[in-house]
């Protein structure tokens, strides 16, 4: 069974987790339920911001940002699929340079230098392209002392994850809060081990994780005109 109706219920049910931690930090915030992984506290003062992941952690990242009466905006990352199985990820490209290969997964398949580059160059274009387009002109929101929360419909390999995480502490966020429905055991754990983020927040952490989309009753791809709609009206 699903855990989630949709991305809305998902950023429901991640906001509730998320308050019950105490976030924002600034202001007093109830909740019972404990999130079931977590790690470290939050900071005592300044601001939060939610960064939603293009595209599908968009929706999600509003319905956070509107129950924490934070401000939403979007943090540019792109996943480097592996060339013959586009859909998984030996790494990912994010804004201000950031980058992280996956050696175990580029080894495995035998990728060369020249591929990561072709791979690496067609990304860093969409990825130009599509922060033009969300953004239309306005700047990003400045993360400079803020405590970002950057957020996701899901984790499955965790390479976006971890570029968001690296580009959020470059523009100078103070604590990095990595915040999904749902997740990988093996990749939270191996997130948390590296200090990634200074706290991981997950709804759910199944025992058996094939794909995110399997933990959604309404898993429908979310195109470029609904993230514009969204920080628009956010």
């Amino acid at each position: 069974m699903a855990e989630f109706t949709d991305r809305y219920d998902a950023g429901r049910q991640l906001a509730d987790h998320l308050a019950s931690r105490g976030w924002p930090p600034n202001r007093s915030v109830g909740g019972s339920r404990a999130p079931e992984v977590s790690a470290g506290v939050g900071p005592s003062s300044g601001t939060t911001v939610v960064l939603g992941l293009p595209r599908g952690g968009v929706p999600v990242a509003e319905v956070v940002a509107r129950e924490l009466g934070a401000p939403l905006d979007v943090i540019m990352v792109r996943k480097l699929g592996v060339p013959a199985h586009p859909e998984l990820a030996m790494g990912a490209i994010g804004e201000q340079g950031a980058r992280v290969l996956d050696a175990s997964i580029v080894r495995h398949f035998a990728v060369t230098e020249d591929q990561i580059a072709e791979v690496e160059q067609r990304e860093q274009e969409t990825l130009q392209r599509r922060g033009a387009l969300f953004r239309a002109g306005r700047a990003p929101l400045e993360l400079l002392g803020a405590a970002a929360v950057i957020v996701d419909d899901g984790m499955a390999t965790g390479a976006t994850a971890r570029v968001a995480c690296t580009v959020a502490r470059q523009l100078g966020a103070v604590h990095v809060v990595l915040a999904v429905p749902v997740a990988a055991r093996d990749t939270v754990s191996r997130i948390q081990e590296e200090c990634v983020a200074d706290e991981v927040v997950v709804v759910a952490t199944p025992r058996f994780f094939r794909s995110v989309g399997e933990h959604y009753a309404d898993f429908t791809a979310v195109e470029d005109e609904h993230v514009v709609a969204i920080l628009q009206r956010s």
